[in-house]
């Protein structure tokens, strides 16, 4: 059984997802879902989804290896980020090459890096008057949205489209892409 560990600081709607998209595959489970946010929504879906959840703060995340240690024990095969904020630290990079996987709201390497998140990347999007956004899904490095693109879905924009509008567009790409992108990586990995 393939083994994953989903890593997230806000509502969760991505890591529910791909908890639904795997939930009758015997093959494949979502084993864990961590967050440095003890007030995320995630923590929520997590236990209506009977997912068991991990809330840890900044040292333990950086200053001690307790997190590589339960990903390690719980034999997770992939790391896939769904909305989580925080730089992952580079042992953890190491002990998952090509293992850990992200999603952004944006077309990398436009509207990427540090402080682009959410909201702040759809009003960017906006403000520079782009006709398109969408997903990109990369492999995590130790820079913010800079690891190896894996895949990108785009989306039209109106001239009309507000930032909500684009928030939406976008989150309909990620719900119908990173849940199937996963299942991909997953099938690519060694038994």
């Amino acid at each position: 059984m393939k083994r994953i560990a989903i890593f997230a600081s806000g509502s969760g709607s991505n890591a529910e997802t791909i908890a639904h998209h795997f939930a009758d595959r015997p093959d494949v489970q979502v084993s864990l879902i961590l967050t440095n946010n003890p007030d995320a929504g995630v923590i929520q879906r997590a236990r209506r989804l009977h997912i068991p959840v991990v809330v840890f703060d900044r040292k333990t995340f950086y200053e001690t290896d307790r997190i590589l240690e339960l990903l390690v024990n719980q034999k997770i095969d992939l790391v896939v980020l769904a909305g989580f904020m925080m730089l992952i630290p580079e042992k953890l990079i190491r002990a998952f090459p090509e293992k850990m996987v992200n999603i952004h709201p944006a077309l990398l390497p436009k509207y990427g890096g540090r402080g682009m998140y959410g909201h702040f990347v759809h009003e960017a999007v906006v403000a520079a008057g782009e006709r398109q956004s969408g997903i990109t899904i990369h492999f995590v490095n130790e820079v913010y949205d800079e690891g190896k693109i894996i895949f990108q879905a785009t989306c039209d924009l109106e001239n009309s489209d507000t930032p909500e509008d684009v928030a939406r567009k976008v989150q309909l790409l990620e719900h119908e892409h990173y849940p199937a992108m996963v299942d991909k990586l997953l099938s690519n990995l060694p038994e």
